[in-house]
């Protein structure tokens, strides 16, 4: 990996070059996910069945688009049963964090005839989208499913691809089953997105869409906002290793390549006050690529997007972190609590070197989807507000309001809403 001295200069440059990884500018692209959206949202179904043939070579219609209890029967059969365990595990923990987050409805009183309050509800549709091209996601749908499970959507529907055969891969059929889906279909890409969105015959239409995809996905998901509310538009994976002289190189090596072998644009980031390490990690990490299996995105992603900062001090490297404000950030220094203290912006963050990454991706019960390109400066996990909806609860007696009314009146009217003053004044016309 490349090591600079961190400066405003090299800072500035690394956050320009990460802000490189998305662009606006998706030229053909847009005009493509632009029309398939248009076309499903006119044909429904049978725009969907249309594209499934196209893209995912399938013959999906009205009768098998649906999976049914059988194909997930059959997919029980077909899974490793010590990895049903080990998922049925990561439910436990990815359930019991999330069931944390959970809001619950309140009201209060005065004695003055005032009641206010807020009703917490879930949405009653939540769509889930689960990737299935080249691999099997089951970690994308537990992380995506559970919090919608928490907040107590009772609707909760899946999406994802299917082979040539109009088969979903086992593990993701069983880790939505184990979840908590209640409907899943086969459809992929732009197409169900926009299935999802405006709903089709087969497809209902849901109020929010959560879940990663390729660039057609993201693209669908932001033309559709509006029409339906979305998690986020996911950029690519990146890491952030904040450490110090006492940290192991073997070990902050491989925690960055666990991001870089994500793909070309993934970005690894070590920012460190020793140079010793900076060298140890960078032979550490030449040593892991040569043998790793993903060897050749790994050196296309550390060329482009990795890099090794070397600060003069703490507080220096540290302010760097909060610039970047990395999707996940492991702090792997002396006292890692007090560094985490001093952290603004990160989606996730993991303390000590026994706090690997992949740990939150798969086992640990904090959510996997997290904000990226520097978005953790205002943005945060997927969790259970996800999916839920507030409702202002608002009550006043008669003594109450007109104890306000004057209030009310003048506001009212220094802002030239006269229909707002009268809704008042209305009620109290006999005491003028």
């Amino acid at each position: 990996m490349k090591t600079v001295r961190l400066s405003s200069e090299t800072k500035n440059n690394l956050l320009a070059g990460l802000l490189k990884r998305t662009t606006d500018d998706y030229g053909d692209y847009e005009k493509i996910v632009k029309d398939i959206v248009n076309d499903v949202h006119l044909r429904g179904d049978e725009a969907v069945f249309e594209y499934t043939k196209k893209f995912d070579k399938a013959d999906i219609n009205e009768e098998n688009i649906r999976v049914t209890d059988a194909e997930i029967e059959e997919a029980y059969n077909e899974i490793d049963k010590e990895l049903l365990e080990v998922i049925r595990r990561a439910i436990k923990n990815i359930r019991d964090f999330h069931a944390k987050q959970k809001r619950n409805t309140w009201i209060t009183t005065e004695d003055t005839g005032i009641i206010l309050g807020q009703r917490v509800s879930p949405v009653e549709y939540a769509g889930v989208y689960v990737p299935g091209g080249k691999a099997a996601y089951p970690s994308t749908v537990l992380m995506n499913v559970i919090p919608a499970q928490v907040a107590g959507v009772p609707n909760i529907i899946m999406t994802t691809p299917c082979n040539a055969e109009g088969k979903v891969y086992p593990m993701t059929l069983v880790a939505a089953k184990e979840a908590g889906v209640t409907e899943i279909y086969k459809v992929g890409g732009a197409q169900a997105i926009a299935a999802l969105a405006y709903g089709t015959k087969s497809i209902p239409k849901v109020d929010k869409i959560v879940g990663p995809g390729n660039i057609f996905v993201a693209l669908a998901k932001r033309l559709c906002y509006g029409h339906v509310s979305i998690d986020s538009i996911a950029g690519p994976s990146e890491i952030l290793v904040l450490a110090d002289e006492t940290a192991n190189p073997e070990f902050v090596a491989a925690d960055l390549l666990s991001q870089a072998e994500h793909d070309e644009l993934a970005s690894a980031t070590l920012v460190t006050t020793s140079e010793k390490l900076a060298g140890e990690v960078s032979e550490w990490v030449d040593k892991f690529t040569a043998k790793l299996e993903r060897k050749e995105i790994i050196e296309k992603s550390l060329e482009n997007f990795g890099v090794i900062l070397v600060a003069d001090n703490m507080q220096d490297a540290i302010d760097a972190a909060n610039e970047i404000a990395p999707e996940h950030m492991e702090i792997v220094t002396a006292n890692p609590w007090d560094i985490m203290t001093k952290i603004k912006n990160a989606g996730a963050i993991f303390l000590g070197e026994y706090s690997s990454e992949p740990l939150g991706d798969y086992f640990a019960g904090p959510n996997h989807v997290l904000p990226t390109n520097g978005t953790a400066r205002f943005f945060s996990p997927l969790g259970v507000d996800d999916f839920i909806k507030k409702s202002s609860i608002i009550c006043y007696s008669e003594d109450a309001l007109r104890a306000v009314s004057k209030d009310i009146q003048m506001f009212a009217k220094s802002e030239g809403l006269t229909a707002h003053a009268n809704s008042i004044a209305v009620r109290f016309k006999d005491e003028q």
